[in-house]
């Protein structure tokens, strides 16, 4: 046999061992990061029900500042949506689809280019007189092998953008006092 005849065959074996593993890996994802910050649910709560607030904390905004963002629906309410467009960071859509005032904010997020969507949550508990923010995604990629690769490293992809953004935020919150 032919050394090209090898190659290709190794190449093909490669392939399929690459899709067969994509096939067993998992769909769903889930990130999970948390941070305490010292103040009251009631002044976090309005940096993270109203989406404008999110270019003074979130990471994606500074690291794109020609990201193009156009807000609509309620301010800070059920409904609300941002749309981003942007060459770095990608173009997504984000609406709220549930509040708890001073409790819990429930996202969804959609990225048009991947066909991959997800849901978000932020929670707020109070932990004698701080809060506890816990900022979580979750999701299923589908059944799309090559998506099962990112369904594993999405909490190595996002979880450090959460982990700033949280620590973002905390600063925020304890300065504006």
């Amino acid at each position: 046999m032919g050394i090209i005849k090898k190659i290709a065959l190794g190449l093909v074996l490669l392939i399929v061992l690459f899709f067969a593993v994509g096939f067993m890996l998992p769909s769903e994802f889930r990130v999970e990061r948390s941070i305490t910050i010292d103040a009251p649910a009631e002044k976090i709560y309005p940096q993270v029900a109203d989406l404008q607030k999110w270019q003074d904390w979130g990471v994606w905004f500074k690291r794109d500042p020609a990201m193009q963002v156009h807000y609509d629906g309620p301010t800070a309410e059920v409904g609300m949506r941002s749309e981003w467009i942007s060459a770095q960071e990608g173009s997504g859509v984000m609406e709220i689809i549930a509040a708890d005032p001073d409790k819990r904010l429930v996202y969804s997020l959609y990225f048009p280019e991947f066909e991959m969507g997800s849901t978000g949550e932020i929670i707020l508990t109070d932990e004698e007189g701080k809060t506890r923010v816990q900022w979580v995604d979750y999701g299923d990629v589908g059944s799309n092998p090559i998506n099962h690769y990112f369904a594993v490293m999405m909490d190595s992809m996002v979880g450090p953008d959460f982990e700033m953004g949280l620590a973002n935020l905390k600063t925020l919150v304890e300065n504006s006092r």
